[in-house]
């Protein structure tokens, strides 16, 4: 008897093991240094204007270090959860080269961008990055979520957005990191 439930304990265990290591967008298959920064504004800490829509709307600058060696893209996905009306997705972005180490200030509104990457419709409707844009009051949180992928992504729909994208990621997810900004409109 005691073998027989030594021989379930493991087989359970074996296959709990298994089950815990299927990756998907929140759980990565490695333990890395992947860390995600920016100069444009500290972790946590309030986004400049210049990167709203109450100012010129600019994506701020992104900076990454410790890239997995098995990187073969990455994704970007820039929501804010405290929306009235659910979470709001303002930016996507799939198949930046691994190599590159982070994204300059005022990225290119633009499909396609020259080094390969692919923006996505935002829940504005529009490609690319738009800003904080929140309704007077409280302040909500901006999570910049960066993906380090086994492969890279196709998407088939030209207005694909955060929905596709999450699902083209599950399964792919080497490491994640994330950098969180927040802005708040005064009530007038």
């Amino acid at each position: 008897m005691k073998k027989v439930c030594l021989m379930i304990a493991l087989v359970y265990g074996v296959v709990w093991a298994a089950g815990a290591q299927q990756p998907g967008i929140s759980e990565p298959r490695e333990t890395t240094s992947f860390a995600f920064s920016s100069a444009s504004f500290p972790n946590a800490g309030d986004i400049p204007k210049k990167f709203t829509c109450d100012g010129a709307d600019l994506s701020p600058q992104l900076k990454w270090s410790g890239t997995p060696k098995a990187t073969a893209t990455l994704a970007l996905i820039v929501d804010d959860p405290d929306a009235p009306v659910g979470n709001w997705n303002h930016w996507t972005m799939w198949n930046i080269p691994p190599f590159s180490q982070g994204l300059s200030e005022g990225m290119a509104k633009e499909k396609q961008l020259p080094d390969g990457s692919l923006q996505g419709t935002n829940d504005f409707r529009k490609i690319g990055y738009n800003g904080p844009c929140p309704p007077a009051g409280k302040p909500h949180r901006y999570y910049f979520r960066l993906f380090a992928l086994d492969s890279k992504i196709e998407l088939q729909k030209l207005d694909s957005g955060k929905k596709e994208l999450e699902d083209a990621i599950k399964g792919h997810v080497l490491a994640r990191t994330e950098w969180m900004g927040k802005y708040q409109r005064s009530l007038k």
